[in-house]
């Protein structure tokens, strides 16, 4: 096999499959990604058999000698992101070496045989349909942050796709907060599809789409995800579980809520958290007539204190939250007020922009 191309041509595709590729492997070839060349250009396949990145390059690729071998994934990309910008760089393969030349550089790596990389099995699609690229990143956006880590609840570490002919949702939970986001836009003839993407998938999803203004193709079967988005396309495993019945957690609106300017209240958030306890980060709110006050304090005995003008008629309530998940929350809202709602001091909240119910989020409360 032999190829030439430029360091700018291929430095993205090789990123982005490399991301999937485990540094510690039970099998050594997990380490490396599958590189085909041929008369159509170039392929770079990455898997760590739960999730798969493929990537093509078709243009700027000159391929002087077809086939396939699989070359380490991290040595690869650190080479060539360590090259000059717009350098030309030739690959040429021989036996169990792959020859990286470029200028006066060049890279001698071991490689092993195409025929010993896996492939990702997958089942026949039960529907498929596009989503625009915002439309994407703004559903794994707005909910991802909220995905447990490492739960025993395997369940959680993930997020939800549901599809149906009236809209297409993603759900994340990690039982403390829970994050929704809805499109109104369904996919005709489906009744309810529930896809539970783990969470390497939804981060790998979420660095596909970053820099690609084309819809985004998905294929949902029984135990496979697919999308695709111009020359990148991933494929994950489902989480084989039942999502929890995320509808019967969020509340009505509750009548005790406030309505504030985001920006001004994640930044009071970040100052009065600064005196939280480092291991449980709470703050408590204070509501009373139009007036906001975030207090923290810790086992040293230091406190902070600020006022917030905001919109609100409610009763007195006082609540405490964990700083960090309002943050979050904040940070992923694109809307330039927020809404907080709370039935009393022991209740769930409800957090969204207003007038943009597409998102809404559900906070539990902390003893503070």
């Amino acid at each position: 096999m032999k190829f030439t191309t430029t360091r700018d041509n291929l430095l993205k595709p090789l990123q982005l499959v490399t991301g999937v590729v485990e540094r510690r492997q039970t099998l050594p070839v997990l380490q490396n990604i599958l590189v085909a060349a041929d008369e159509n250009g170039l392929s770079l396949r990455g898997t760590d058999m739960e999730v798969e990145m493929v990537a093509q390059a078709n243009e700027g690729v000159t391929v002087a000698r077809p086939g396939q071998t699989t070359i380490s994934a991290r040595k690869l990309s650190d080479i060539w992101r360590a090259l000059p910008d717009g350098a030309e760089v030739s690959v040429e393969v021989h036996d169990d070496r792959a020859i990286v030349r470029s200028g006066r550089s060049r890279f001698t790596l071991s490689t092993l045989p195409a025929s010993d990389f896996p492939g990702l099995d997958s089942t026949a699609a039960d529907t498929e349909f596009n989503i625009p690229r915002g439309d994407m990143q703004r559903l794994v956006r707005q909910t991802s942050f909220a995905m447990a880590q490492q739960d025993v609840r395997f369940y959680l570490n993930g997020m939800l796709l549901e599809v149906t002919d009236q809209h297409i949702r993603s759900v994340a939970t990690d039982a403390y907060r829970l994050a929704m986001c809805t499109l109104n836009q369904g996919v005709a003839g489906v009744e309810r599809i529930r896809a539970v993407v783990p969470r390497k998938g939804v981060l790998e999803l979420a660095r596909m789409v970053a820099d690609n203004d084309e819809d985004v193709r998905c294929a949902v079967g029984k135990n496979y995800l697919r999308a695709r988005q111009g020359a990148f396309s991933l494929g994950t495993r489902l989480l084989d579980a039942t999502y929890p019945d995320y509808e019967n957690v969020i509340p009505p609106m509750p009548d005790n809520r406030f309505v504030a300017d985001r920006e001004t209240l994640r930044s009071v958030f970040g100052r009065v958290g600064i005196l939280s306890n480092e291991k449980y980060p709470g703050v408590r709110l204070g509501m009373e007539a139009d007036v906001l006050t975030v207090q923290a304090n810790n086992p040293e005995q230091e406190e902070a204190e600020e006022e917030v003008a905001v919109e609100y008629g409610g009763e007195k309530v006082e609540i405490g939250f964990n700083v960090a998940y309002l943050q979050d929350i904040l940070g992923v809202l694109d809307t330039d007020s927020v809404r907080i709602a709370v039935s009393d001091s022991e209740s769930s909240a409800l957090i969204d922009g207003p007038g943009a119910e597409h998102s809404v989020y559900v906070l539990m409360p902390m003893n503070l």
